[in-house]
């Protein structure tokens, strides 16, 4: 079931305002079990963090920041 555009802008600002927060609380905690490990170690724990969160709503995101593809007002998108 493909999402609408207006549909995929509300469940990524969903995402992106209550998602990732809760990901990046429970990432740090995760990582806080462990004893601390080398600092470049420790770098490359969180920029891979960092990228993981992003895989599982790839095509969620895509083609937000464009126009509304349904829209017949070619000027209506993003503000």
């Amino acid at each position: 079931m493909a999402l609408s555009y207006k549909a995929r802008r509300r469940w990524s600002l969903i995402v992106l305002l209550v998602g990732l927060p809760v990901y990046v609380i429970v990432a740090l905690n995760v990582v806080a079990l462990f004893d601390r490990p080398p600092l470049w170690l420790e770098i490359v724990i969180y920029v891979a963090l960092g990228l993981l969160w992003i895989l599982p709503f790839k095509n969620l995101f895509k083609g937000i920041g464009q126009a509304d593809p349904d829209s017949e007002d070619p000027k209506d998108g993003p503000e």
